[in-house]
């Protein structure tokens, strides 16, 4: 879809290109956003989903991986939440005028806004908290255990909270660089896995927020 929408718009993005926005256009807008999000967010519940698993295995070797895999859809659960959301606020934005055909916000100032409220985010407690929970996972699972099929739901849906809280400003990066920008899909992922994976390279969002800060005023000020 992105070859194409960055090509000749004929193929797989030619949907995108309609000013009619029914409910079959949504529905394959909240579509794209859910895959999307699922793409970029799974990878980095991947270690909390492999200790939930061998613990889960301890309690129930074979009920284990249907266990799993309701914790997975609990967390993506949350996700499909947050892609709904998406595309009602990308419905409001292009009706407005702020978003482009290309899904890429038009005026610098407001790249530059959003850029600045992702950075200042992440030098928020709320951002830290979340954070914390999302970089231990085994800390996470002993302070919100939930037994049986039911509790593996409920656990994904807790996790997949604690994710959002930790994630959704940089989400909003998305409408700054283009929704269907590779390049920005593939650097905020590896970002969100390097933030949850190797915590001092990042210093708890710190050093990422003033960078996001001083690259918002640049952008809206100095573009």
């Amino acid at each position: 879809m992105a070859r194409d929408m960055y090509g000749g718009m004929t193929g797989l993005s030619a949907w995108m290109m309609t000013t009619t926005w029914d409910i079959r256009h949504l529905a394959l807008l909240f579509a794209m956003w859910a895959a999307m999000m699922a793409g970029m967010m799974l990878p980095s519940a991947a270690p909390t989903l492999l200790v939930y698993g061998m613990v889960a295995r301890r309690d129930d070797a074979r009920g284990a991986p249907l266990r799993v895999h309701l914790f997975a859809a609990g967390y993506l659960v949350v996700w499909s939440a947050f892609s709904a959301a998406a595309t009602i606020g990308q419905w409001g934005l292009t009706a407005a005028g702020v978003l482009s055909p290309m899904m890429e916000v038009r005026a610098p100032l407001v790249a530059g806004a959003l850029l600045v409220v992702a950075g200042l985010y992440q030098l928020t407690p709320l951002k830290r908290a979340c954070l914390s929970a999302c970089q231990s996972p085994a800390a996470f699972l002993v302070a919100h255990w939930r037994a049986g099929r039911a509790g593996a739901f409920r656990l994904g849906l807790v996790h997949g909270w604690y994710c959002l809280g930790c994630c959704w400003a940089l989400m909003l990066l998305l409408f700054a660089g283009g929704v269907m920008n590779l390049a920005v899909i593939v650097g905020l992922t590896t970002f969100l896995l390097i933030e949850k994976l190797m915590p001092h390279a990042v210093q708890g969002g710190r050093v990422s927020g003033t960078l996001l800060v001083a690259s918002g005023l640049y952008v809206a000020l100095l573009r």
